[in-house]
């Protein structure tokens, strides 16, 4: 064959392929720009010209979930008191129990971490109901030994001073050792001291169910044994958050006897 035909250019015919040319200087250094997604519609201020205009996910001016306001303002808003019901059934059992030994004194311990108002409502409510529905079937008990022709009659009030007494017994209670505790330069916290006497009535809870029985020198014993159970409850546990001041050793003992002023309120009015 002719070499002379092997010299001809072939770029132009069909289905050739070109000869590859190494450049360095071709090569392009491309960089993948970073993705910017944005909360669409804008926020545009209602289109007074004061918005922001689009905003990226990643932005902190607005976030998917509102945070609970602090300070005073937070006292208003619901948000603020789910942390403290954000507890389950073996860490309120565990507690329970913990207000039956009533003079291990580390309940603030326990609850350091994570205290609730789940005792303080729920324990306050059940006591409530078993004090007014026990209190009547006891009266009744009473009256039915001495007077055979007794009916069954459910007196309502027990309900309404039930209601009164404990709610108020568990609120203001508290509340004042809070603000007492504090003027006299202690830190305490009156979540902890809400939690601390909620479940110091886990004990009445249990006691009403023996008041039943129909023999007053046994209820007497019983409901003294109920409430020096509970003042000792309150009164080691108040006494371990301000052992370091030996000066406030007044307050602890002003809690006992008010938690014992109680067990003989509810043993006098609910169970006569």
């Amino acid at each position: 064959m002719d070499e002379s035909y092997t010299s001809l250019p072939t770029s132009h015919l069909l289905g050739s392929v070109p000869a590859v040319i190494k450049d360095e200087k071709s090569t392009l250094n491309y960089e993948v720009p970073e993705a910017n997604l944005q909360i669409f519609p804008p926020n545009n201020g209602g289109g007074g010209g004061g918005g922001r205009g689009y905003q990226t996910l990643g932005s902190t001016a607005e976030g998917f979930e509102q945070q609970p306001a602090n300070g005073w303002k937070g006292m208003f808003n619901i948000l603020s008191y789910t942390q403290y019901f954000d507890v389950d059934t073996d860490v309120v059992v565990n507690r329970l129990m913990s207000s039956l030994h009533p003079i291990a004194g580390d309940f603030f311990r326990k609850i350091d971490a994570n205290p609730d108002l789940y005792g303080l409502i729920w324990i306050s409510t059940t006591l409530v109901f078993v004090l007014a529905s026990f209190g009547n079937c006891a009266t009744y008990l009473i009256e039915k030994r001495t007077d055979n022709t007794t009916s069954w009659s459910f007196d309502v009030s027990y309900m309404n001073v039930a209601a009164g007494s404990v709610y108020g017994y568990a609120i203001v209670v508290p509340l004042a050792f809070y603000f007492l505790l504090q003027y006299l330069g202690s830190k305490p916290s009156l979540v902890q001291f809400w939690c601390l006497w909620g479940y110091s009535f886990f004990v009445f809870v249990l006691a009403s169910f023996l008041l039943l029985i129909p023999v007053e020198i046994l209820r007497w014993i019983i409901i003294i044994l109920a409430g020096a159970a509970s003042a000792c409850f309150v009164a080691f546990n108040l006494k371990s958050h301000v052992e370091e001041r030996p000066d406030l050793s007044l307050t602890v003992v002003a809690a006992f006897l008010l938690q014992m002023a109680l067990a003989i309120f509810i043993k006098v009015w609910f169970f006569p």
